[in-house]
């Protein structure tokens, strides 16, 4: 592949609800560009972005990929990401290297959910950024609806740059606004200037007027001009687009047909013309020597560095970290610096990376995006630079993982290898975390929601060759006593020689900390008990509140007093007043009228207005005590409420059912509570044969 200079480079993200056709699109590009023969299908599985057999399996992107489309002169980098909200990491990774971004959006299924989260990541990274309405060759598609919508959600400065043209129910051709002229497709895929359809005159004005108002806002002169009746010119209209556009104060609205591979050459037309090359997007970050913020502003002359946004590791092609060189120009075998590992080496080899190829270049120019092949320990969000000029640059700000579910190895002795498999994923997915539940005896995986953790499962089968089984989680609970109780217990042994004997006297009561096991303490008089034997006591109280009497689970809260006792000179041993005082415990917290206590956390769920009744509802049902609402930015309600972590389980499915995908959740823990009565006989019932084998 050729070396591009930053002024030629676009840096596009697409994003857009899952199944508006964000991947066929790229298809449709690269086809029109001449860097494939034939488009690939999504439904075939042989397209450039979605090369992961799972992806290719379920028939929607999983990871986001970076496909490079050379076209006149220019490369655009094109960030294809996945549409569904369980793979969010991979969309804020793509976003955070963009310059530009492109909603796609399905002219037959018209504005998602999808659609208005792509616009608020926009909103959110500052993003410059374009509509492009697919599945125009549909009979049904209705660009006018999708248009109408957005500028009802979005204002004026929506502004559709194309009108399209049919025929017999066809969408054979389109009408250029800023131009004023109509193009229909001929069978080899060029165009010819045609006529304006008549029923397309109105709709043209209307179109052409908002422009020439969002024009003319862009300076007074302009203003002036456009009051006293002047007409722009074609190129005045255009330099204007360009800064508004840039700047986020007007959205063009294109379309075409991806299946046809119709509206593609004027969308990358337009990407060029109007969407910022990196040169003209800031850029900074710290120098980890001076403490000084460095503005790398994607400036070829200053010393290089990159920003690794993405990681892959593949059990047959190896490792890959995705940089986006922010500074200078990277070389072959430049030696590059990693402040946050404090190692320097030599980089090898530089890739741009085509779908699932690796094509080598010489060079990559600040802006540019690219790959490294084998630097071991860089990982996501590391910077790169040289040592001499150490940069360190903002971590990107990735969603927290809330959804999680217990797994096992399906075969005895994959447990190792599970761990390492699910440690190069995590690697490429910073949203999964595996994590040791030892309190519980489990393991536990953790992810943006059930179908990603699936995704998961499915690739440690086909990837590395290991299975393992999901299931509900075990939920902590605790347990305390909430009486004070008075138990006295002999344990006495002889059979032949030396017996056992230890005698205790003791009282068990709550200690009012819920944080702390136990307290221990003694006030024998008397040396009744002897003071050597005092630690043998506590030990004993010590392992049996690990292990509660009640449901096996561990013991909070308790205070215990030794105050009485006995022994015997020659048959009192530790071990003996050890078993005696943890009897005497689990006699005297089951007469100390026990509880269980649940976990209970703290909720904070983001709905649309009109959903808050239906989630407040679920809420309740789930246990759930609503603490109180607060209107937020975009018509939304932040419902704060309690919730027992025991109902949380699948409330990640049922909220995005209720709210169509756009309700959103975290929580955090909070404290323990005494458990409802019928909570309570359940789970004892159900943990009944864990009070005698500690196996699970």
């Amino acid at each position: 592949m050729n070396v591009y200079t930053t002024d030629k480079i676009r840096n596009v993200v697409l994003l857009g609800h899952g199944g508006a056709g964000k991947t066929s699109l790229v298809e449709a590009m690269a086809y029109l560009a001449g860097q494939t023969t034939r488009m690939g299908k999504v439904s075939e599985g042989n397209t450039i972005s979605d090369f992961d057999k799972e992806e290719i399996k379920r028939s929607f992107s999983i990871s986001t990929s970076v496909v490079p489309i050379e076209w006149e002169g220019n490369k655009i980098n094109i960030l294809d990401t996945p549409g569904y909200f369980d793979f969010v990491g991979e969309v804020e990774e793509a976003v955070a290297v963009a310059d530009a971004a492109i909603i796609v959006v399905s002219g037959k299924a018209g504005i998602e959910v999808g659609t208005k989260k792509a616009w608020e990541i926009c909103e959110k990274y500052k993003l410059p950024r374009m509509f492009f309405v697919t599945d125009m060759d549909i009979d049904n598609a209705s660009y006018r609806q999708v248009v109408e919508d957005l500028q009802e959600m979005y204002g004026k400065k929506i502004a559709p740059f194309h009108l399209p043209i049919r025929e017999n129910e066809q969408f054979v051709g389109y009408v250029n606004v800023i131009q004023q002229r109509a193009k229909r497709w001929k069978e080899d895929g060029t165009v010819e200037k045609c006529d304006i359809p008549d029923y397309s005159m109105s709709n043209l004005e209307i179109c052409r007027e908002a422009l020439m108002e969002a024009v003319a806002e862009t300076s007074e002169e302009f203003m002036d001009r456009y009051f006293g009746g002047e007409e722009f010119s074609d190129d005045e209209i255009r330099q204007a687009l360009r800064v508004s556009v840039a700047e986020g104060s007007i959205v063009p609205v294109l379309m075409g047909s991806n299946i046809l591979a119709r509206g593609m050459y004027t969308l990358m037309v337009d990407i060029v013309k109007y969407l910022p090359s990196p040169d003209r997007r800031t850029c900074a970050g710290i120098n980890a020597k001076t403490n000084e913020v460095y503005q790398a502003d994607y400036d070829f002359s200053k010393p290089k560095s990159a920003y690794v946004f993405k990681t892959i590791v593949d059990p047959f092609i190896g490792k890959y970290s995705l940089i986006k060189v922010n500074s200078g120009v990277i070389k072959t075998d430049d030696l590059m610096y990693n402040y946050h590992k404090d190692v320097e080496g030599k980089i090898g080899k530089l890739y741009v990376m085509r779908g699932a190829k690796a094509e080598e270049v010489k060079e990559l120019h600040a802006g540019d995006i690219g790959a490294l092949a084998k630097l071991t320990t860089a990982a996501t969000t590391d910077s790169l630079s040289t040592k001499a000029n150490p940069i360190v640059y903002i971590r990107t700000s990735l969603s927290t993982p809330y959804t999680y579910m217990r797994y096992k190895a399906k075969n005895k002795g994959d447990e190792d290898k599970i761990s390492q498999a699910l440690q190069k994923m995590a690697q490429e997915d910073l949203t999964l975390k595996a994590v040791n539940d030892s309190e519980n005896g489990q393991t536990l995986l953790y992810g943006i929601g059930e179908q990603q953790l699936e995704v998961v499962a499915s690739k440690l089968l086909t990837k590395y060759k290991v299975d393992i089984e999901l299931s509900r989680p075990k939920v902590a609970f605790r347990e305390t006593l909430r009486k004070k109780a008075d138990v006295e217990y002999k344990y006495k042994k002889q059979s032949g020689g030396h017996g056992q004997y230890g005698h205790v006297k003791m009282t068990f009561e709550p200690s009012g900390d819920l944080e702390t096991a136990y307290t221990f303490d003694q006030i024998v008089v008397g040396g009744a008990v002897p003071k050597n034997f005092f630690p043998a006591v506590e030990k004993g109280i010590q392992e049996a509140v690990i292990k509660g009497p009640m449901a096996a689970y561990p013991v909070v809260g308790v205070k215990a007093v030794l105050y009485d006792g006995s022994y015997h000179p020659v048959d009192s041993s530790e071990m003996a007043f050890k078993v005696a005082a943890t009897q005497a415990f689990k006699k005297g917290f089951m007469d100390a009228n026990p509880v269980l206590l649940e976990p209970i956390a703290s909720l904070k769920v983001i709905v649309p207005d009109k959903f808050t009744g239906d989630v407040m509802g679920d809420l309740n049902k789930r246990r759930g005590r609503v603490l109180g609402m607060n209107p937020i930015e975009g018509e939304k309600q932040e419902i704060l409420a309690d919730i027992p972590y025991t109902e949380l389980y699948g409330y990640n499915t049922d909220l995005r059912s209720m709210t169509g995908g756009a309700g959103e959740f975290s929580y955090e823990f909070a404290r323990y509570e005494q458990a409802p009565s019928d909570v309570q006989e359940k789970e004892i019932a159900a943990r009944a044969s864990k009070l005698d084998n500690s196996e699970e």
